[in-house]
């Protein structure tokens, strides 16, 4: 309650989740605050040193190392030139097609979904007057939504994570078996298909369209976030900008998950460690980043490590985040709280209340914190023991709160992916929050129809 208290109240993840490990401690450790804090330093110690969670972390960092390097190696840049040379997109429509495309794709984490596919369309859009918002609204649609129902990339290997610390027998399975029942990604992304492939715009998107058209790229009183260069070293002065330098490490690292699935796995890809194949598939991508710019002299050591280093640092406030929120996981274990909650709650609130109550309070606490996986940190941990005291699978139940998180995440003004796609499409954030708002309402709507049904299926 504290942690969800302080994050509606301050809107700061970090000291929300923080503030729940040391109240979490200091009732564990009878109500003394000091010995409290002591607890919680170890207890954030101890998830630092389990090897899962480390690679996690790594994970992290490494993902921003490689952002920086495809864009200081030219790679980005050289893919931009590349499709408008041969004219594979030669209108609006295509060029939101694109957009989608890319995000659909590149699936393996939600920033660099994000980044690549503003980078690349952002120049597109411009030129055939498609409004930033749009491309703002296409990549955050099509980022956090579809790295969700995708188990075998950076997400998966963190939820996998907090089942795993709550004890859920086969963790790969049963989220497997959630993601046909993701409704708000699922519709999300459908949502966001069909405005680009049909050029549908609605609300204030659609007045933001008709502005571009007229060859405004802003409103008067916009004010575009910073260029998303700025986060990487660009290109040096002279350099030659090739597509591969982009797409071969890309390409390296989706590949790298089903293999490396497979071999941690010991043949059995269902079986695999998450977290371990994440890890592997992107340090396998930084290698290629580095093989090839050495290999064609476009950087040196010097100027490969600063923009390794740089894009790591620039993603130090995801891996907080993810630190304390598994941290949190744990202290939750440890308390007994899910099983407490899920004591007040289990035959009280029918299942077809129930799921879309889960999905908004999920919905509520990333909306106000900004981060979905701060909240699956915070409801995870009461949604599964919930399934089990009332003899239910818990798949349903992990469904409505990872959707929840999503939703909230999508429609947050303060989140990560939504800053990072206003930043990649330079665009006015507020505006790209007005603009995506309704479509986000619109798929919140169907994910409640859904859960709804659902419960009253399991009724039956």
């Amino acid at each position: 309650m504290l942690a969800i208290g302080l994050a509606i109240y301050t809107r700061q993840v970090y000291l929300s989740l923080a503030a729940g490990i040391w109240i979490g401690w200091t009732i564990i450790l009878g109500w003394n605050p000091i010995a409290g804090l002591g607890g919680a330093v170890e207890a954030t110690v101890n998830t630092v040193t389990d090897p899962g969670n480390a690679r996690v972390l790594m994970f992290t960092f490494a993902i921003g190392a490689l952002i920086a390097l495809v864009e200081a190696n030219g790679g980005v840049r050289g893919f931009v030139r590349w499709v408008e040379e041969r004219q594979w997109v030669d209108d609006g429509r295509k060029a939101q097609v694109l957009a989608w495309v890319i995000g659909v794709v590149i699936f393996i984490e939600s920033n660099i979904t994000v980044l690549v596919a503003g980078s690349i369309c952002r120049p597109l859009f411009d030129r055939y007057r498609v409004s930033r918002e749009k491309l703002a609204y296409l990549v955050d649609s099509t980022s956090a939504p579809v790295c969700i129902l995708i188990p075998f990339n950076a997400w998966g290997a963190y939820i996998l994570g907090v089942l795993a610390t709550l004890g859920v027998r086969e963790p790969v399975s049963v989220l497997v078996a959630s993601i046909p029942l993701n409704f708000y990604a699922l519709a999300a992304l459908a949502i966001a298909g069909f405005s680009a492939f049909r050029q549908v715009d609605i609300g204030p998107m659609k007045a933001a369209q008709r502005r571009t058209a007229e060859g405004m790229l802003h409103w008067e009183h916009s004010v575009a976030l910073a260029d998303p260069e700025d986060m990487a070293p660009p290109p040096r002065e002279g350099m030659p900008l090739r597509p591969a330098n982009m797409i071969v490490p890309i390409v390296v690292m989706v590949a790298m998950m089903p293999v490396s699935m497979y071999v941690t796995g010991n043949g059995d890809l269902m079986a695999g460690s998450g977290s371990t194949s994440v890890l592997w598939a992107v340090l396998t991508a930084i290698g290629v980043a580095w093989l090839l710019s050495l290999g064609q002299r476009l950087l040196d050591l010097e100027a490969l490590s600063r923009a390794s280093l740089k894009g790591a640092g620039a993603l130090t406030g995801m891996a907080l985040v993810l630190l304390f929120a598994i941290t949190l996981a744990a202290v939750t274990v440890e308390m007994g709280t899910g099983e407490y909650v899920a004591g007040i709650v289990g035959g009280r609130v029918p299942l077809p209340v129930l799921l879309p109550l889960l999905f908004l309070v999920a919905g509520g606490i990333a909306f106000a914190t900004g981060s979905s996986w701060g909240t699956f940190g915070i409801m995870l941990p009461m949604a599964v023991p919930l399934a089990a005291t009332l003899g239910l699978s818990a798949t349903p139940f992990i469904a409505a709160v990872l959707s929840g998180g999503v939703f909230g995440d999508h429609a947050s003004p303060i989140s990560d992916t939504t800053i990072i796609s206003s930043l990649a499409s330079a665009s006015d954030h507020i505006e790209h929050v007005r603009t995506q708002i309704p479509y986000a309402l619109l798929a919140g709507a169907a994910a409640i129809v859904g859960f709804a049904l659902t419960g009253t299926w399991m009724t039956l």
